[in-house]
């Protein structure tokens, strides 16, 4: 969540940033007056509080004088601030609990350098890659073979039967078979390979406790796109970022640990609301995918050289596959919730004639550190952690990007030559009885 202390020190800075999301200043302003009734309250309860341990000693020294009249008159008026202590007590904690809800769903303010812009129509092209650039090569062109949609490919390879997926568990959950399973094995393996040097490997629970959810922003804000088990307080997690979040959640972590990096594959859950009759045929929206993720613990001094690495693994993964994508500065009516900036990179499939999303790399500055109190210690004191993530990459649009891009004439698909020791040698996806 955004910082208080800021809010109450520099409304009108808050007021500004949180405008370029879209926030009005009215709901600002809502947040501000919640904040002074509650320390209002607080201090009238505190206040009562005082007065009622002042009558008690001299309740107490009435007695001990055998003034008894004076004890029970003090003792009377000691009980009737006890039920307005009482009350102003609930009262206080009614509007502690109203401020934290308006402070959850408040987004983060975004960075000096995240672009202006209302939606994902000012989002700002930044580069381009494609195979052979450096060389001079142009902007690729496709022959017909790869204009085929990925799942007419798979279904002719035998490596995608999202009908089989349809009759386990409904639409949006595809099922890989044979040669694509084990295509999808070997993004992940050689993804994670690459990362050893500098991220610890952790194999986090797939599902998470709503306070994990929480440390995140993706509870309560995006509810609706999750899957819930409410009989045991779970939720299926939408990426590994959410238990990665909270690894250290409540700790003071030391200074020289950061930056603390870590990596995982997981599978990811996400209900899609909304979604339905759009961007639903084969992997292009899915309810489950596989999906490796960067994340890093850090100083504010530290995160842009974090979030710096994290893309150019990412943009490293996909020219060893081959892929043509662009990257995206995200404007600041396109963040997620919880980012204070995000780098989109998009791969460009030629099938569906499309660019996908494969990849967010997003900076949160000490945002989410707030919901899940990680600190750490340095010579000045303690403060909240900045958290940096990026998927490296997302491998159900990688997956059908590859498939299309790398289809060759005959109908076999080429696999990228950094995955062929991790399919055996194999060197093409051919068809198969």
């Amino acid at each position: 969540m955004i910082d208080l202390t800021q809010l109450r020190r520099e409304p009108d800075v808050v007021k500004t940033a949180l405008g370029r999301r879209g926030v009005a200043a009215t709901l600002i302003d809502h947040v501000i007056a919640l904040d002074v009734e509650h320390r209002r309250l607080l201090q009238e309860a505190e206040r009562l509080r005082a007065e009622i341990k002042d009558l008690s000693r001299q309740v107490g020294d009435a007695r001990r004088s055998k003034d008894t009249d004076t004890a029970e008159a003090l003792t009377l008026r000691s009980r009737e601030l006890g039920e307005s202590e009482r009350q102003a007590s609930e009262a206080t904690d009614e509007v502690a609990s109203n401020l934290r809800n308006e402070l959850l769903l408040l987004p983060n303010l975004p960075s000096e350098d995240t672009p202006d812009g209302a939606d994902e129509n000012d989002n700002v092209e930044v580069r381009r890659w494609w195979v052979g650039m450096d060389e001079g090569a142009p902007f690729p062109t496709y022959e017909p073979h790869q204009r085929l949609y990925h799942w007419d490919v798979a279904k002719e390879l035998n490596i995608l039967d999202l009908e089989a997926g349809v009759k386990l568990a409904g639409s949006m959950f595809p099922l890989y078979r044979g040669d694509g399973s084990r295509l999808l094995r070997a993004f992940g393996a050689f993804a994670l390979d690459q990362h050893r040097d500098a991220y610890e490997e952790i194999r986090p629970p797939s599902f998470a406790l709503t306070e994990t959810m929480m440390s995140t922003g993706h509870l309560p804000k995006s509810q609706d796109d999750m899957y819930a088990i409410e009989r045991d307080d779970l939720w299926a997690i939408p990426t590994a970022e959410v238990p990665l979040t909270s690894m250290r959640r409540g700790e003071i972590l030391d200074e020289a640990e950061l930056p603390l990096r870590m990596t995982a594959q997981t599978a990811c859950f996400r209900r899609e609301a909304g979604s339905a009759g759009r961007d639903t045929r084969g992997l292009l929206r899915v309810h489950e995918f596989d999906k490796v993720e960067l994340f890093a613990y850090c100083t504010p001094e530290q995160a842009p050289a974090a979030h710096a690495d994290i893309l150019a693994r990412a943009e490293a993964l996909l020219q060893a596959f081959g892929l043509t994508y662009r990257v995206l500065d995200l404007c600041a009516g396109d963040l997620g919730t919880s980012s204070a900036r995000t780098v989109d990179l998009e791969v460009f499939s030629p099938g569906v004639d499309r660019w996908l999303e494969v990849s967010s790399v997003s900076w949160f500055r000490d945002f989410q550190a707030r919901r899940a109190n990680v600190r750490f210690r340095s010579a000045e004191g303690t403060a909240f952690v900045h958290t940096v993530n990026g998927s490296a990459l997302a491998w159900a649009r990688i997956w059908a990007a590859v498939i299309e891009t790398n289809r060759q004439a005959d109908g076999s698909v080429k696999i990228p030559d950094c995955l062929v020791p991790y399919m055996g040698g194999q060197t093409h996806l051919v068809a198969r009885k």
